[in-house]
């Protein structure tokens, strides 16, 4: 999501020495980030508290999917398209999916636009998930067909997850839903398996089977400029291998949750206050008080 703390963000300068990766200084500072921003109050402005709109399973995962398949752009724009979605599908989009035929989805969104993202686009993912709920009956139970937690982490899980839902559409969505397979950093993927895997006060973690320890860094331009300034990644460019060197930095403070701290540290780039930004890089040049 564009930023309109962006030119500020640019503007930090920090040594890397200042912020070991065994997680002296970085640890403490990030928790500190992560407890101040880990609260119902501060989803707003995100396409998350889409999610929160909906108590049913389905809905939640039909919703997030489609929420987090938007996310990029500026984040009003995004909560204005996926609100427009809602509107059509009204108070249970799995009961609107379960009645309404691949013609009628057409129909219903012929005239949506979210910058690249049609609403012939948006119709073929929602014809593949009600064909995908039809046959596994979530969306969860879909993941884990491809998902094995002997796996280093979720990547071969959401390339097959990414093909089911190419079959399911009957056509790729690679600008829609691009996969880790063709090098992407898979940012909206990863975003929503963030949602549905992790639980605390922001997350909702609608998902039960897949752990929290598997996840990958949702990584778009503004948490790669994150993470580089932290000194997490030497690489320029924002793809798949990025995504999870950036993962491993943060698995080395906490390898039961390396996307902790993703939420909180995307607020600097949300949130039009700096603040929180100012006082998390004054704690990582100087330390933690203890």
């Amino acid at each position: 999501m564009k930023s309109s703390n962006r030119e500020s963000i640019k503007g930090l300068t920090f040594d890397a020495a200042h912020c070991p990766i065994d997680g002296s200084t970085l640890a403490p500072a990030l928790e500190r980030l992560y407890h101040h921003y880990n609260s119902f109050e501060h989803i707003h402005p995100d396409p998350l508290e889409c999610v929160y709109l909906y108590d049913s399973k389905t809905d939640r995962e039909i919703i997030g999917l489609i929420a987090s398949a938007l996310a990029y752009g500026r984040v009003r724009q995004i909560l204005g398209s996926v609100g427009s979605v809602l509107d059509i599908m009204g108070p249970s989009p799995s009961t609107f999916l379960q009645k309404h035929s691949p013609a009628d989805l057409r129909e219903a969104f012929v005239s949506f636009k979210h910058r690249f993202t049609t609403g012939e686009m948006l119709s073929s993912l929602l014809c593949g998930l009600s064909k995908l709920l039809d046959t596994y009956g979530s969306l969860e139970r879909c993941f884990l067909s491809g998902f094995s937690p002997k796996d280093r982490n979720v990547l071969p899980g959401l390339g097959a997850f990414v093909r089911k839902v190419e079959f399911a559409c009957g056509k790729g969505l690679p600008a829609f839903l691009p996969s880790p397979e063709g090098g992407s950093g898979c940012k909206r993927l990863n975003l929503f398996l963030r949602w549905m895997v992790r639980s605390d006060n922001v997350d909702p973690g609608t998902w039960q089977s897949v752990p929290a320890s598997h996840l990958i860094v949702p990584l778009d331009t503004h948490m790669h400029r994150i993470a580089a300034t932290l000194g997490l990644t030497c690489r320029k460019q924002p793809d798949i291998r990025c995504a999870m060197e950036i993962t491993d930095a943060f698995a080395a403070i906490r390898p039961d949750d390396p996307v902790r701290y993703d939420f909180a540290l995307t607020r600097f780039g949300i949130k039009p206050e700096t603040l929180q930004m100012r006082r998390f890089f004054s704690l990582l040049k100087n330390g933690v008080e203890k």
